[in-house]
C-alpha cells in the first residue's frame, strides 16, 4: 500500500513539473531554453515545444499616409506607432511622402501583441523590425534592379494607348514615347491607323518580376511617311534628354499640345459658322474635346496675365511667355489653385481642367496662341528649339546614335 502510495506521488508530482514547463512556454512563447529549475533532456521528453499560433495584417498605404498613420491603421498603438516610425526613418525610411499602395504587415502572437513588423517602402527596398525586451530591433534590405535592355514595337490601328498594350506594355510606356516627340507631334491630332514605333527602354526587375520602366535610350515614331528619331543621351552636368539625328534637343520651348491626348473638333480658321451666335466669325483657336475634368498643361514656361472667369470664354487662363508669345486656355472648369496673375508656371504644370463654361455647346478645350498681339495657328507655328549638342560633343553624338539605331534597327524590325 505505501509503494502504491508513493507511486502515485512521483505521478503526481511529474504531473505538475509538466504542466509548470506548459504554462512557462504558453506564457513566454519562443524561449529558446527550458526553465533552469527542469534540465533540458527531461523536457524534451516530457513536453515537445508547442507551435503557438500568430495572426498576420497587411494593409497598404493610402494616398497622403505617413508611416505612423499606416502603423496605426495595421494595429498598433499611436505611441508604439509613432516609436517604430522613427526608428524606421533613423534606418533610411521615408516617413511622410510614402508610395501609395506600399504594404506594411505587422505578425501578432496571441496575445495580439506585434512581434514583427515588415514595411515594403518599394520594390528595391524593405524594412523589418523584432519586438525585443529592450525595444524594437529595425534592419533593412536592399535589392538591386536588374535592368534589362528591351525592344517594344507596333503599329496603331485603334489608338496608340491600344497598340502599345498590344505589344504587352502598360499605358506608362506611352506616355513615356508621346513624352519625347510632344513638341514635334501633336498625338491628340496627327495620330493616324498605320503608325509605326519602335523603342529600346530599359525595364527594372525585381528578381523575374517586372517592376517599372527606366530610359528610352532610342525611339522612333513612322506616321505620313515621316519618321521622328529619338536619341537618349546625357551630356555632362544636364539631365537624360533626346535629340534628333542631327543633335538637335526634342525638348522644344512649346508643346505642341496642351492636353495629352484629344482629338481636335474645329481648327484655326478666319470663316466658321458659330454654333451658338451664329453667322460666320473668325475662329482663331484649336478646339479640343475632351471629357470634363481633363487636365490642361502649360505649353510653356511663363506667368499668369490673368485666371478667372472671361466673358464668352468662360473660365480662363492668360500665359505670357518669352519671345512675344501668349497662350489663352478658355472654357476651363476649374482653375488650379494658387494661380493668380504674375505667378509663374512651368512647362506641363497643370494649369487647369476641361470645362464648357462660357459659350461653350459641349466640353472642350478652346486654345489660342498670341505673337506679337496677333492671333497664330497653333500647328502651323515654328516654335524655338531646345539647347542642341554642343559642336565639339557632335562627333560622338553621332557614333552614339548610329550605334542605337543600329541595334533598334536589329531589334525591332519592322
Amino acid at each position: 500500500m505505501q509503494k502504491r502510495s508513493a507511486l502515485v506521488a512521483a505521478l503526481f508530482v511529474v504531473g505538475l513539473g509538466g504542466l509548470a514547463v506548459s504554462t512557462y512556454l504558453y506564457v513566454w512563447p519562443g524561449l529558446a531554453q527550458a526553465p533552469h529549475w527542469l534540465p533540458e533532456p527531461k523536457l524534451a521528453a516530457i513536453v515537445p515545444a508547442p507551435a503557438f499560433p500568430t495572426s498576420t495584417r497587411t494593409v497598404e498605404v493610402r494616398r497622403g499616409d505617413t508611416l505612423a498613420r499606416t502603423l496605426t491603421r495595421a494595429g498598433l498603438e499611436a505611441r508604439a506607432a509613432g516609436a517604430l516610425a522613427t526608428q524606421f526613418g533613423k534606418n533610411g525610411a521615408e516617413l511622410r511622402r510614402l508610395r501609395t499602395g506600399a504594404s506594411v504587415e505587422i505578425v501578432s502572437n496571441f496575445r495580439n501583441e506585434p512581434i514583427t513588423v515588415r514595411y515594403e517602402a518599394s520594390p528595391w527596398l524593405s524594412f523589418a523590425a523584432r519586438a525585443t525586451r529592450a525595444g524594437w530591433q529595425v534592419g533593412r534590405a536592399e535589392t538591386v534592379p536588374d535592368v534589362r535592355v528591351e525592344a517594344v514595337r507596333g503599329v496603331v490601328q485603334r489608338s496608340l494607348f491600344d497598340a502599345v498594350e498590344k505589344s504587352g506594355e502598360s499605358a506608362k510606356l506611352v506616355l513615356e514615347l508621346v513624352e519625347i516627340f510632344s513638341s514635334d507631334f501633336d498625338f491628340t491630332a496627327d495620330t493616324r491607323a498605320g503608325d509605326r514605333f519602335r523603342l529600346l527602354v530599359e525595364k527594372r526587375y525585381a528578381g523575374d518580376t517586372f517592376v517599372d520602366y527606366g530610359r528610352i535610350l532610342v525611339a522612333q515614331y513612322a506616321s505620313g511617311g515621316k519618321t521622328l528619331t529619338g536619341v537618349g543621351l546625357e551630356q555632362k552636368g544636364t539631365r537624360f534628354g533626346h535629340y534628333d539625328l542631327a543633335g538637335q534637343s526634342l525638348r522644344k520651348s512649346f508643346l505642341k499640345s496642351p492636353l495629352e491626348f484629344s482629338r481636335i473638333t474645329s481648327g484655326f480658321t478666319y470663316a466658321r459658322p458659330h454654333p451658338i451666335l451664329g453667322g460666320v466669325r473668325p475662329h482663331l483657336a484649336i478646339d479640343y474635346a475632351a471629357p470634363v475634368g481633363t487636365p490642361v498643361r502649360a505649353v510653356a514656361d511663363g506667368v499668369v496675365v490673368s485666371a478667372g472667369w472671361n466673358g464668352g470664354n468662360g473660365i480662363q487662363v492668360h500665359l505670357r511667355h518669352r519671345s512675344g508669345y501668349e497662350t489663352q486656355y478658355n472654357h476651363l472648369s476649374h482653375i488650379t489653385d494658387g494661380l493668380r496673375p504674375g505667378s509663374r508656371v512651368r512647362q506641363k504644370q497643370i494649369i487647369g481642367n476641361v470645362g464648357m463654361t462660357g459659350l461653350a455647346t459641349g466640353p472642350h478645350l478652346d486654345y489660342r496662341v498670341v505673337k506679337n498681339g496677333t492671333f497664330v495657328n497653333p500647328l502651323g507655328e515654328r516654335f524655338i528649339p531646345g539647347e542642341p549638342i554642343p559642336a565639339a560633343a557632335k562627333p560622338d553624338f553621332q557614333r552614339h546614335a548610329k550605334e542605337l539605331v543600329a541595334r533598334l534597327e536589329a531589334s525591332a524590325p519592322y
